[in-house]
């Protein structure tokens, strides 16, 4: 019998030498290189040759992300001289405000792809920790307040005033949770039943959870008691204390959510963002949607700060990286286009409908920075029809050269980010001066 590890390389059914001595002896080698043969066949069904193959990666996906990247830097380089582009200053949903749910969908359909390739837990563990540290430190590190970039060239961090959250820290929260909800799920080998929700059925734990996050952030939101809450206003040499009158719950405005109000408990009003968009508010400037000075009669808490990537509004972005991973579960289970496509865009369209009807019925409006739960469908659902229109045209109708800008980006999402989004990239080019320091930006 020839040697078992030549048929795991493929080089197995070779033939053996023979002497001729006569044909009775040749008769009988022949009987036993058969014998051989039928031998070395169970074996190879028994144990099928591992054969690693490459996946073909859907470019789809780095597009997407290639397309969340631009439009955040468009809007941050734009918005203060368009402000129909920028942040709603409270309800109502603007270009701004579909980067962070669009970046978090992202994100969760590249945990349902990420996981299909490990194969044990404890890899999935050690990935969701790297993964955590990474987006920790760059979260830390550029919307902490330390780069302040391209404005001056100054750095430092004054940890009084120091900013615990921010979109990174968010997508972070977003990654470990679906990251480790996912991770005891061979996502390979699971197989659906019959039936038009099994996609549903197979992951039950995933919405589960969703779930659970969904209900969290909605009892909290409704039932939890506001408190009259103060606050400092430093300028210069100079300390102005204001105090905001609430004394009730299930709130929505600016002054008395409890959005606002679980954060101040948690971080400290000293770490939230001190540049809220409700100072663009009518009732805070007549230069509304834009920026402008105060009113002499304007409410006080349009000095106050507010953080619209707080902790019960990561809760409830935890739905917006469920719908993700819900995406990226259907791209590995169902192989043919139609048959994804449908899935992704019915669910589009149910989220939207769902989210029009809680927005002009006035039961939740769309508020980014609630993360109300309108905001969470109709982002979530937007994001979804987006993805499946580029699924369309570059990875159905091969129209990839177009979308290879994007692609690139995608692949690079977190250099572009760090030097481009973040002003690294203009500070540099800033730098660069002929005989008169003119900026170019």
């Amino acid at each position: 019998m020839e040697d078992f590890r030549k048929v795991e390389e493929g080089f197995g059914n070779s033939t053996k030498l023979v002497t001729e001595d006569n044909c009775h002896q040749q008769k009988k080698v022949a009987e036993d290189i058969a014998y051989d043969k039928i031998n070395d066949n169970e074996q190879n069904d028994e144990q099928p040759i591992m054969i690693k193959q490459k996946t073909k990666r859907v470019a789809t996906l780095d597009a997407f992300r290639g397309l969340t990247i631009v439009l955040m830097i468009l809007v941050d380089d734009a918005g203060g001289a368009y402000p129909k582009i920028d942040h709603s200053p409270w309800n109502g949903c603007t270009l701004a405000d579909f980067v962070l749910p669009f970046f978090l969908f992202i994100v969760g359909v590249a945990i349902a792809l990420a996981l299909k390739k490990i194969p044990e837990v404890k890899y999935a563990i050690r990935k969701i920790i790297l993964r955590t540290l990474k987006l920790i430190f760059w979260g830390i590190l550029l919307q902490g307040g330390y780069s302040h970039a391209p404005d001056n060239l100054t750095y430092g961090v004054d940890m009084k005033h120091f900013r615990w959250c921010g979109i990174l820290q968010n997508s972070f929260g977003i990654f470990r949770r679906g990251f480790s909800r996912d991770s005891t799920i061979k996502l390979g080998s699971t197989g659906l039943k019959s039936g038009p929700f099994s996609i549903f059925t197979a992951y039950k734990w995933q919405w589960i959870g969703g779930f659970v996050a969904f209900v969290i952030y909605m009892v909290t939101t409704f039932s939890l008691f506001v408190p009259d809450w103060s606050f400092t206003v430093r300028q210069d040499d100079t300390a102005e204390r204001y105090t905001v009158k609430c004394g009730m719950r299930g709130h929505l405005g600016p002054a008395c959510n409890a959005v606002g109000y679980v954060d101040r408990q948690v971080w400290g009003i000293n770490h939230l963002y001190n540049q809220p968009v409700w100072a663009r508010l009518r009732a805070c400037t007549f230069s509304s949607p834009g920026d402008g000075l105060f009113g002499d009669d304007a409410p006080s808490w349009c000095r106050a700060p507010f953080e619209p990537e707080g902790l019960l509004s990561s809760i409830s972005a935890i739905v917006t990286g469920t719908i993700g991973i819900h995406y990226g579960h259907v791209l590995i289970h169902f192989k043919g286009h139609a048959q994804r496509l449908k899935q992704w865009v019915s669910m589009g369209l149910v989220l939207l409908i769902v989210a029009c009807i809680l927005h002009f019925t006035d039961a939740i409006p769309i508020n980014k920075q609630l993360y109300s739960f309108s905001y969470v469908c109709f982002t979530a659902g937007a994001a979804g029809i987006v993805f499946s229109v580029l699924y369309i045209l570059i990875d159905v109708w091969g129209l990839r050269t177009p979308f290879l800008f994007l692609e690139w980006i995608g692949m690079n999402a977190m250099l572009v980010f760090v030097m481009a989004a973040q002003g690294i990239f203009a500070a540099f080019i800033n730098g660069w001066y002929f005989k008169t320091q003119t900026t170019i930006w």
